[in-house]
């Protein structure tokens, strides 16, 4: 074989390679990834299943004990809220009114957030920071 047809050769296989490797990268990242849900998105939800809720934390629904935590996620586009008992690490900027999502699971009637997973979001600065 002449040295001009392996490098070609060489060259095809090497892009071949590497377009499987990004499909690859591609697919997992888009199959790996969870929507966020809404608290009048999770009426149906199933227990032992992991779900990211996304809303704003409720007023006066804060309560602190010792190493848990329970507060009320509602819904931004209506009246539907959900409790959530939480454990773990909570960011500096979480507080009532603030938006925040949680990876949570169904246990009765309550949705417990698996630890260390609260995140608040920053508020734009194009709205005013008084809840709605």
């Amino acid at each position: 074989m002449d040295p001009s047809r392996k490098r070609r050769v060489r060259l095809v296989v090497a892009l071949t390679v590497a377009l499987l490797l990004a499909g690859a990268l591609v697919y997992t990242t888009f199959s790996a990834a969870s929507p966020e849900r809404i608290p009048s998105q999770l009426s149906d939800a199933q227990p032992g299943q992991s779900y990211k809720l996304g809303g704003r934390v409720v007023a006066g629904s804060i309560r602190r004990e010792r190493d848990a935590m329970t507060f009320e996620v509602q819904d931004p586009k209506g009246p539907a809220k959900v409790p959530v008992s939480y454990t773990g690490s909570v960011p500096d900027p979480f507080r009532e009114g603030r938006e925040v999502i949680v990876t949570v699971q169904r246990e009765g009637s309550t949705f417990v957030g698996e630890r260390d997973s609260l995140v608040t979001k920053c508020p734009s600065k194009f709205q005013s920071e008084t809840p709605s």
